[in-house]
């Protein structure tokens, strides 16, 4: 009975902040986070594209202006990026978030396309925005899929660390050996899209070795997220939510 009220209370403690969520432009949503050292607060932009906001940098995640109008968002004082594909990496979204100081940290394919940015190979980390990342990977292992994200092209995914709270961002990826190595995360984006990530399967096979407390679906397009909902329903100690990150 103690442990479940102890689980109980961590969950309730990612669910809230003090303090109010910030008004994001073009009214896109967002959760708010007590990160221990202050409040982390994650907005959702669509498909791939989020922007982290902590102790008062702004962190983004593959910024592409077809989710929204970064004319209208603060500047980036980090922006990640986990792949090529356009649909993750947009020079002009970059171009319209940087600013003097802005750090550029992607995989070195992706470094070599936009012509700019550090590259961040598998399990190094950086200190950056008040937070510490870690490149992991993330690639395709169903024979017919390989193609989409090949292991060896070495596209990321990233572990964002911010005060208490780990977060796992995974890229465009399917289920991998890798995530058995990683560390107690608290939240998780796992991408659900045929043919290119995962099936609804495959998301939650992932989520119960991962075992994050939160799981948004993401990149997931017109994939049932119910789906998802329904196979994680008897792993309780995992919160599913949904988000429009379609």
């Amino acid at each position: 009975m103690a442990k479940l009220a102890l689980s109980l209370a961590v969950v309730c403690a990612l669910s809230t902040a003090p303090g109010f969520a910030q008004s994001w432009p073009e009214g896109k949503d967002s959760d708010r986070f007590d990160a221990g050292q202050g409040a982390l607060e994650i907005a959702f932009l669509g498909h791939g594209s989020l922007v982290l906001l902590y102790k008062g940098s702004y962190i983004y995640v593959d910024p592409v202006s077809q989710y929204a109008n970064f004319s209208k968002y603060p500047k980036a004082d980090l922006i990640l990026v986990t792949h090529e594909h356009g649909d993750h990496l947009d020079a002009g979204a970059i171009a319209v978030l940087s600013k003097n100081g802005t750090r550029i940290i992607l995989p070195e394919a992706s470094r070599q396309k936009l012509g700019k940015g550090e590259a961040l190979g598998h399990n190094h980390t950086v200190e950056a925005a008040g937070a510490r990342v870690m490149a992991v990977p993330a690639y395709n292992v169903t024979p017919n899929r390989t193609g989409y994200h090949p292991k060896d092209r070495k596209d990321n995914g990233y572990v964002i660390t911010a005060g208490s709270l780990r977060i796992y961002i995974a890229g465009d990826t399917e289920p991998i050996p890798e995530m058995a190595n990683l560390d107690p995360i608290d939240i998780t984006f796992l991408p659900m899209n045929q043919p290119y990530t995962m099936t609804p399967e495959q998301a939650a096979a992932s989520a119960r070795v991962i075992k994050p407390k939160i799981l948004y679906p993401y990149h997931f397009g017109s994939t049932d997220t119910a789906a998802l909902q329904k196979l994680l329903a008897a792993n309780p100690e995992i919160e599913v939510r949904i988000r429009n990150l379609q």
